[in-house]
């Protein structure tokens, strides 16, 4: 048992167990109590420094070290498959309710950003395992990743059920099917372990949009030093993560 739990697999269930904790517990604060915008901001400019920094200094590189020929394709289409459903499908609106009200009027337009998030989410479970899969190093830096920006993706999904008259508990659920869709993704690399390579770059792809498309434009509607010293941390994380223990450890 404990053999099976320290495997890449196992660490990775483990992993994205908390990081479906960090998703409730977002949709939680919107219970709780309003949440400021600017401190919510912070909290994306550290998960979105932190996700660019581990996409381009760790990902990719060993992305295009196990499959130099198909994972410039594979980064390619990871991006423009995000880029797609973000397109025909509401945005991830990381404020919800805040910022976006009028784009609340139709209840089912919160149906449809959840299934955007859930795509999202897929992939990041998928990313998690290829990079235990690869090393533990790459597995915890991308499980950083992902958990920098759960607290702020649960309070966005609850947001935007509450923004839609869905309720709370519609809020509760919905950032509950973000965590299973996490698992999903980490058995679907488990189950096509061969693949390791392509699902890294495939994801790769997807982490990239995610922080570059998704997060630092929101990042960017805020005007200051401090945010973007907060972007820098998220960046210097991974930087100093790789200096620690000697980059990421897979050669």
């Amino acid at each position: 048992m404990l053999q099976s739990l320290m495997s890449p697999i196992g660490a990775s269930l483990v992993l994205v167990i908390l990081t479906g904790v960090a998703n409730l517990l977002g949709s939680a604060i919107v219970v709780a109590r309003p949440w400021s915008r600017p401190l919510l901001s912070y909290f994306i400019a550290l998960g979105s420094g932190f996700m660019l920094a581990t996409t381009m200094t760790a990902m990719i590189p060993e992305s295009l070290h196990l499959a130099p020929a198909q994972a410039p394709f594979l980064i390619l289409l990871g991006y423009l498959i995000v880029h797609y459903f973000e397109h025909s499908l509401p945005g991830h609106f990381h404020f919800g309710e805040e910022t976006h009200r009028d784009e609340f009027l139709d209840s089912s337009v919160a149906y449809t950003a959840l299934t955007g998030l859930l795509i999202h989410t897929f992939f990041g479970g998928v990313s998690l395992a290829a990079g235990f899969l690869v090393s533990p190093w790459l597995g915890m830096v991308i499980f950083g990743s992902i958990i920098l920006h759960n607290i702020p993706e649960g309070f966005t999904i609850a947001s935007i059920m509450v923004a839609a008259n869905k309720g709370r508990r519609a809020g509760f659920w919905a950032a509950t099917a973000l965590a299973v869709s996490r698992i999903l993704g980490v058995l679907a690399m488990g189950l096509l372990q061969h693949w390791v390579s392509f699902g890294l770059a495939l994801s790769a792809g997807c982490t990239l949009y995610v922080a570059a498309s998704d997060l630092i434009p929101e990042v960017n509607k805020l005007r200051g030093s401090k945010i973007a010293l907060t972007v820098a941390a998220g960046v210097g994380m991974v930087l100093l993560m790789q200096f620690l223990f000697g980059g990421h450890g897979a050669h």
